[in-house]
């Protein structure tokens, strides 16, 4: 079968499975920008991350679906309620959402679009913080995929470190770390990395995201004091 058959296939299978997909179509009807919001939903009412008052960023925000519920959680009336009960109620805490690509404003947020590792969006991080430390930091990045399973795990290895890069940088120390991982080459090396400077390291895999995708969900909590 020609190449170009077997990737149109592919194609129209992917997008039928999207067309059909239950969280696709609840995102949708429920004003959100993508599906991976329910992993972020689902990994904040089980792991209590986002609570009003908090800063938080948000890596690779792009289209901004997680910060979305960010902004809803630290919402509330008085500042103390948990849900989505006032998608625009005032918002208790500090937002900072952060890309490369593009992204359309959400109330309330900071957005850089840039590399963070770049001095004009470190410099612009720096001004928004003001000398405080991040209370959360949320990483869903992953590499644009080229279908060669071992690059792949390179790039998508080399955001993960990157984020960890960020957090041994701005993170709270009793702050908590969200990255999106992958299992395979470096994934273990990984974690093993982040025990080594967090108090607590767990696996999550939230219900939306598919069986067929090797991620994972690496929530770390609390920086262990430099020796």
């Amino acid at each position: 079968m020609p190449v170009a058959t077997k990737k149109l296939r592919s194609n129209r299978a992917w997008i039928e499975r999207h067309i059909n997909d239950p969280f696709v179509k609840r995102s949708r009807a429920e004003g959100y920008r993508a599906r991976s919001v329910y992993k972020l939903i689902e990994l904040d009412e089980k792991e209590h991350l986002l609570k009003p008052g908090s800063t938080v960023v948000d890596l690779g925000s792009a289209p901004g679906s997680w910060t979305q519920v960010v902004r809803e959680r630290l919402a509330g009336p008085d500042g103390s309620v948990r849900g989505r009960t006032d998608k625009n109620g005032e918002l208790k805490g500090r937002i900072i959402a952060m890309d490369i690509l593009p992204m359309d404003p959400i109330d309330d947020v900071y957005f850089l679009q840039g590399d963070f590792r770049e001095q004009e969006v470190a410099d612009k991080l720096a001004e928004i913080l003001n000398g405080d430390k991040v209370d959360v930091v949320l990483s869903d990045m992953a590499p644009n995929l080229s279908g060669i399973a071992a690059a792949d795990a390179a790039r998508s290895l080399l955001l993960n470190e990157l984020a960890l890069e960020f957090c041994l940088e701005h993170l709270a120390p009793n702050g908590v770390f969200v990255t999106k991982a992958f299992q395979g080459s470096g994934y273990s090396q990984y974690v093993e990395s982040l025990k080594r400077v967090f108090k607590k390291v767990a696996a999550k895999k939230p219900e939306a995201s598919r069986d067929t995708s090797a991620e994972v969900y690496l929530v770390s909590r609390g920086l262990k004091a430099p020796k």
